[in-house]
């Protein structure tokens, strides 16, 4: 059985750092980037582990700004 995986993008320059993706990744691989400050002066949402995404898009349904696109694929 093919296993499905995603890519998450993330518009990191329009990010405001509201940190709502990261309630609701089932994965808990969705994080507010410490060390990065974005043009906004914002920390930028990002992923830890991308090989442990899903793709179930959680993140980008629930994101305000629309910062954020999931490309789904199969293994």
């Amino acid at each position: 059985m093919a296993k499905v995986k995603g890519k998450v993008i993330f518009k990191e320059n329009i990010c405001k750092g509201c940190g709502l993706c990261t309630t609701v990744c089932p994965m808990k691989i969705v994080l507010l980037d410490k060390e990065k400050i974005n043009s906004k002066g914002y920390h930028p949402a990002t992923v830890k582990e991308m090989d442990k995404c899903i793709g179930c898009a959680n993140c980008a349904t629930i994101c305000p700004d629309v910062v954020i696109t999931v490309e789904r694929f199969t293994e």
